[in-house]
């Protein structure tokens, strides 16, 4: 039986296909304007991509703060389900996800069967999420997709004190002005989203396996301050942008 799960985010939207729980694809591209849209163009380009009709998807899934848009779906379901329902299919082992989007950022305790037994949500403010990030790499001209791979060569990180976007953007123009050095400054930005989502963490409880999902995870800087912040390694899959869609997929092979 085939699958779809769609996931709509903010920032981009992601599709994932399942056949009989093993991944045939995943498609990511960026959401726009027109969530409705977006939804749809990530869908029929995932099947594009392998070469299937939609009368071959037999349930679809949709997700994401953009849910309700995908009007085809078959049902919708929060991202908090659907994020905990696809660690779990990608390491049944993982207890805590930390998952940082475009716009509110999750700490989600799981139980030993994978079910979700506590979460709380950031979504009332941008700070320490995709947005957050985008904010800070305009303040310093440095493409994004740079960020991590420049923090790590941090010796010592700057102090941000602030977790407001608009602040830490002022605190960051102060720290330019004042000639600390960029990666010193990305570094520090990454200390404070870990600090954030450390508060977080501990409102939940924490237990081992982590893994952090969402698009952030790919920034290697935010995970090497995480995992100095809590002291202790943190898993990061290959699919951690799509991990959404694909628990949203996995469940609809259940109904």
């Amino acid at each position: 039986m085939i699958t779809a799960g769609i996931d709509i985010g903010s920032i981009t939207a992601k599709a994932a296909i399942l056949e009989n729980g093993k991944i045939l694809a995943t498609k990511v591209i960026f959401t726009g304007y027109n969530a409705e849209a977006a939804g749809l163009r990530v869908y029929e380009e995932v099947l594009a991509d392998l070469g299937l009709g939609k009368n071959s998807v037999v349930k679809i899934i949709s997700t994401g703060y953009g849910r309700n848009s995908v009007k085809f779906a078959d049902k919708s379901y929060t991202e908090i389900m659907c994020h905990a329902i696809g660690a779990h299919f990608l390491n049944s082992h993982i207890r805590t996800i930390i998952d940082i989007g475009g716009q509110d950022s999750k700490a989600i305790l799981l139980d030993d069967n994978g079910k979700v037994k506590n979460f709380v949500m950031n979504d009332k403010c941008a700070a320490g999420t995709g947005r957050f990030l985008e904010v800070m790499a305009r303040a310093l001209e440095v493409n994004l997709d740079e960020f991590g791979a420049i923090s790590v060569k941090s010796k010592q990180p700057s102090k941000i004190s602030s977790l407001c976007t608009v602040f830490a953007e002022s605190e960051v123009i102060s720290l330019i002005a004042k000639g600390e050095q960029r990666q010193d400054i990305i570094a520090g930005i990454h200390e404070s989203i870990a600090s954030r989502i450390s508060s977080m963490i501990g409102r939940v409880g924490l237990r081992e396996p982590v893994m952090v999902t969402g698009g952030v995870a790919r920034n290697v800087g935010v995970i090497h301050a995480l995992e100095k912040k809590l002291e202790m390694k943190i898993e990061v899959s290959s699919y951690a942008q799509e991990n959404g869609a694909i628990g949203a997929a996995f469940l609809a092979a259940s109904l």
